[in-house]
């Protein structure tokens, strides 16, 4: 319902999520009469009810998506939707001005619908579940022809397009590829999230990842490895009745979430190695100097028995404890007492 709809926006508000995302569809215009329910849909509504009944039930309204963006603007948090039919691509981008869409995994190889949202200049963030990487190539090339040509398509004129410097320059300015595995929930064996390195590799684009896995550890992992964007479906209450709610979180649980892929984001750092700041300051209590093992009068040699290296490390650097050997000690050393270049 809408007002179901309205206290998500609130709740990934307040879990502080940058985005919201809903689906935009018209049922008769997506699903025939003789679509069969997926084993999860089956499980978890009527099994009597066809699909296109139930997709039908959860079918927003245009005036609902308005007052959706609406609470999405009045909350801070950009309102994002999946198209699935080509009506809806042009709702989303002439009405309600979206500057980026999301293609999800099963329109993948919707040519046309892939066209539509291409040629209205949007980001595309574009699941690949159930899709091999020839299949992804396909369908970033009819992206790549929709971004910079109003010609008549053709899969020739997509291929070209996908291999042209062009067509591969727009391709890494406006899309995201998301690695997802569709099954609701996803076994954790078969995640296989380093297929993300293999997308980033094959495409040189940037990759992220849909999840569909229960509780929040993949996604969290995800970003370990390189996700720049995070997908995760999330509800009021995991047993209300639906065909997703078994696989989501729960608000304070997509908080959780959130809260660390923050930190973990925090954790990766730039990558140079180099001492923190706060390194800086540990660094000579953790350290060693040289110090007198015994106590060395004035006149001794310097030997591997009196000399040793300890805390703290603001002396001279065990690195030089060769170049001291044999050294003739010009003042008295007591034991621990660090060593003094100038006294040797």
């Amino acid at each position: 319902s809408l007002d179901t709809a309205l206290e998500l926006v609130d709740a990934a508000a307040e879990a502080g999520a940058d985005a919201v995302k809903f689906q935009t569809f018209a049922a008769e215009l997506v699903i025939s009469k003789y679509a069969p329910k997926a084993d999860y849909q089956k499980k978890t509504t009527d099994s009597s009810e066809s699909q296109l009944d139930m997709v039908r039930r959860l079918e927003l309204n245009r005036e609902e998506h308005l007052e959706l963006q609406t609470r999405c603007i009045e909350r801070g948090i950009q309102f994002l939707s999946s198209p699935f039919d080509e009506p809806s691509v042009d709702f989303l981008y002439r009405t309600l001005g979206l500057e980026a869409l999301k293609i999800p995994s099963g329109e993948i190889t919707n040519a046309p619908l892939l066209l539509r949202a291409a040629r209205t200049g949007c980001s595309i963030y574009m699941s690949t579940g159930m899709s091999t990487l020839g299949e992804i190539e396909d369908a970033l090339g009819v992206l790549a022809f929709g971004y910079l040509s109003e010609e008549s398509p053709s899969l020739e004129a997509f291929r070209v397009a996908f291999f042209s410097e062009k067509g591969q320059s727009i391709l890494k300015r406006n899309v995201t590829l998301l690695h997802c595995t569709t099954e609701y929930p996803a076994p954790f064996d078969e995640v296989n999230l380093n297929t993300m390195e293999t997308l980033r590799r094959a495409f040189d684009l940037t990759v992220g990842y849909s999840d569909h896995t229960e509780g929040i550890v993949v996604p969290i992992a995800a970003v370990a490895l390189g996700a720049q964007v995070i997908e995760k479906h999330f509800t009021l209450d995991r047993t209300l009745p639906g065909p997703d709610h078994k696989a989501s979180l729960e608000p304070d649980d997509l908080a959780r979430m959130i809260r660390s892929i923050r930190e973990v984001e925090a954790a990766l750092g730039n990558g140079k190695k180099i001492p923190t700041y706060s390194e800086l300051k540990n660094r000579n209590i953790a350290r060693k100097s040289l110090v007198a093992a015994e106590d060395i009068p004035k006149g001794s040699i310097l030997t591997k028995e009196n000399m040793t290296a300890k805390r703290p490390g603001d002396g001279i650097s065990p690195f030089r404890f060769w170049d001291c050997l044999g050294s003739v000690a010009t003042a008295d050393f007591s034991k621990d007492n660090k060593l003094d270049l100038k006294r040797m």
